[in-house]
């Protein structure tokens, strides 16, 4: 017997196509998403103007409103699935396998064109968490820049998984696309263990390096 308090997307689990996760369009750029979300569309020139007008208005700040808009997102995101797990499953979030609910949250991103994710807990004992993040949609849409420009990534990592993990975490961008690496990568833990990372990477140590010196603190 069907839950009528559980609408038909919640009762689909696994999502293999865009098209299971953005529904339809709604008037001009806006899209209805699974589970009654509401998208907009949006260019690479949009992405491109968002991010040079804000360092045009406030320089460097740019990159602490972006981490802090990411931040927002990624706690309202958080929260809202899992609402949806625990009426979809029956059970908490944090009851069941953490890999399958970290994939199951991050898949409608990748739909929504986000990028794919990979993310490792193998140094969840040592105090931080690595995610590779591919086709990033912010630092495919800018030039070879040199520096770390996913800041809104950032802080939606941080702020999802403060609100998964249930404690304050900080995030940082270790390797950028941006930089003409392949790929972006990651580093979620305390404050403490960030602003580590963070002086490493200023000292121009790579991802690599700042991920072992991490795990040998």
């Amino acid at each position: 017997m069907s839950d009528p308090t559980i609408g038909p997307m919640a009762r689909k689990h696994n999502y293999y196509g865009k098209e299971d996760y953005l529904r339809k369009k709604l008037r001009g750029s806006a899209l209805e998403l699974g589970y009654g979300g509401v998208g907009m569309m949006a260019t690479e020139d949009f992405i491109v103007g968002l991010q040079e007008g804000l360092e045009n208005e406030v320089g460097e700040a740019s990159a602490v409103i972006m981490y802090q808009c990411g931040l927002e997102w990624g706690r309202i995101d958080m929260q809202r699935f899992q609402k949806r797990v625990s009426e979809e499953f029956g059970r908490s979030a944090r009851e069941m396998n953490v890999q399958f609910v970290l994939e199951t949250w991050w898949w409608p991103l990748t739909a929504a064109g986000w990028g794919g994710w990979n993310v490792d807990l193998g140094r969840v004992r040592q105090g931080f968490i690595v995610v590779d993040l591919f086709n990033s949609a912010v630092a495919q849409s800018l030039e070879l820049v040199g520096k770390p420009v996913c800041h809104l990534y950032a802080g939606m990592l941080a702020g999802s998984m403060s609100v998964f993990i249930g404690k304050d975490l900080s995030c940082i961008e270790i390797q950028c696309y941006a930089m003409g690496e392949d790929h972006c990568r990651f580093m979620i833990g305390s404050e403490k263990r960030i602003d580590a990372a963070e002086f490493w990477l200023n000292e121009g140590a790579r991802a690599s390096e700042i991920v072992r010196r991490m795990g040998e603190q």
